[in-house]
């Protein structure tokens, strides 16, 4: 996971508008065979780049937040809590937080999470 700069973490005053380069960071994942990066984080959400290229495994675990994928390139089954979830570029899916869940079915995968961040 990348480094949030400070300018983007919680408590640091918020923008009026924040553009980011969604695609430059799903091609910097691409490249690197995978991984997720994160794009924007302020008071209650954060959204982030997650790549996926085959054959590595999906390993992430369910998630304090409820969240969001947006499938930006590829398609993929999500398994979520048993149920099977088929997604192609275009389509969402929103996964409650506790949710046991993870992607499948997948050569290459590029998705924007969106995370509601809960005040803890």
């Amino acid at each position: 996971m990348t480094n949030v700069p400070d300018e983007h973490r919680r408590g640091a005053p918020l923008p009026v508008a924040e553009a980011f380069d969604v695609e430059a960071v799903k091609r910097r994942l691409a490249e690197a065979g995978g991984g997720y990066e994160v794009v924007h984080d302020s008071p209650g959400l954060e959204l982030g780049v997650y790549v996926l290229v085959a054959p590595e495994p999906d390993r992430q675990q369910p998630h304090a937040d409820d969240e969001v994928y947006v499938v930006l390139e590829g398609s993929g089954v999500l398994d979520v809590e048993g149920r099977r979830i088929e997604l192609e570029e275009g389509n969402a899916v929103f996964v409650p937080a506790g949710a046991d869940h993870r992607f499948s079915a997948y050569e290459h995968l590029s998705v924007l999470v969106i995370f509601e961040r809960r005040p803890g």
